[in-house]
Order: structure tokens, then sequence, then C-alpha cells
């Protein structure tokens, strides 16, 4: 059975940084591709970034590229979320999730296994 277990959430001030983390269980994860995913209040579940099985291709959405980077480290099964210049806009539950290949979607139906989420706050 897959575990997906984030960390690293918090309570921040506009502009400032946080990194996620998201450890998994389970064999294979170097197989995977796997994503974030964030949800506000009242709103439904969004694309945040995905990376590639082996970390050699990432995408992001439109309102983090070029301040979220993803990142992934298979040897200790952890993908990485780094979120710089954080805004108001960003608050959310963050969640991470595997795909159902080693490729990298924004789409929520091309991810199978999900994280309980860690919650993200940005104070302006």
């Amino acid at each position: 059975q897959v575990q997906l277990v984030e960390s690293g959430g918090g309570l921040v001030q506009a502009g400032g940084s946080l990194r996620l983390s998201c450890a998994a269980s389970g064999r294979s994860f170097s197989s995977y591709g796997m994503g974030w995913f964030r949800q506000a209040p009242g709103k439904v579940r969004e694309f945040v970034a995905s990376i590639t099985w082996s970390g050699g291709s990432t995408t992001y959405a439109d309102s983090v590229k070029d301040r979220f980077t993803i990142s992934r480290d298979n040897a200790k099964n952890t993908v990485y979320l780094q979120m710089n210049s954080l805004k108001p806009e960003d608050t959310a539950v963050y969640y991470c999730a595997r795909g159902r290949s080693g490729n990298s979607w924004p789409e929520l139906k091309q991810y199978d296994y999900w994280g309980q989420g860690t919650q993200v706050t940005v104070s302006s």
C-alpha cells in the first residue's frame, strides 16, 4: 500500500518562503510521476506542479511559475515543493499525489494516491 505524508506547511508572511516535503512509502517510488495540488476554502482542488519519474521534466501552473520549484530525491522517496515569493492567494491545503505512470500531468484524474495535506497560510 502506498502512503504519502506531507510536511513543511505553516504560517508565513507575504514574500516569504516555505519548503514542503512529501515522503512516500511503498515500492517503486522512482517509477512514478508525482504532483502537488492545492485546495483553498470553497474552491476546487487545483494543479500546482508535477515532475516525471526521473525528475527530468517539470510542469507548473501559470499562477506559480517562476516562484515555485518541484524536485524529487528518489533515494529518499521524497518529493519537494520550494515556494518563494508567497502571496496571500497561495493560502490553501497542499496535497501531494502519485501519478498513474512515470509521466507528469496537470489533471487530477492522472493521480491515484493522495496524501492528507498540509496547510499553508500566507498573511498580508
